[in-house]
């Protein structure tokens, strides 16, 4: 009993590592350089830096400048952040200032039991 426990902690410990190294590919929606824009952007290069830090790829995509790139990706609002890897991917659509729901979104904080 004890060797199996012992084996299902490595199991995890090793599962939590790889978690931990996992690279985040990450895009960011804006229309041009709007206040909005402005803070969507500055939220989130600070939620990567303090919570992904060396582990991400933050792409901004100016959908004035690149709208076929929006198109493509069916962007119907902005700002629009999608997390393309890991997956599965998810969208967020505002001005990234609700940090707790963009961590929950990126699986970076554990779901709360009832919500």
């Amino acid at each position: 009993m004890k060797n199996e426990t012992d084996d299902t902690v490595r199991k995890l410990k090793k599962k939590a590592k790889e978690l931990k190294q996992e690279k985040y590919i990450l895009k960011l929606y804006v229309t041009g350089m709007t206040p909005r824009s402005m803070k969507a952007i500055t939220n989130i290069r600070e939620i990567c830096e303090e919570h992904l830090k060396g582990r991400y790829e933050l792409e901004i995509v100016d959908i004035f400048q690149q709208p076929v790139l929006a198109k493509g990706e069916q962007i119907i609002a902005a700002p629009t952040l999608i997390k393309k890897l890991p997956l599965p991917l998810r969208r967020f659509i505002g001005d990234m200032s609700d940090e707790e729901k963009i961590l929950l979104g990126l699986d970076l904080r554990p779901k709360k039991m009832g919500k």
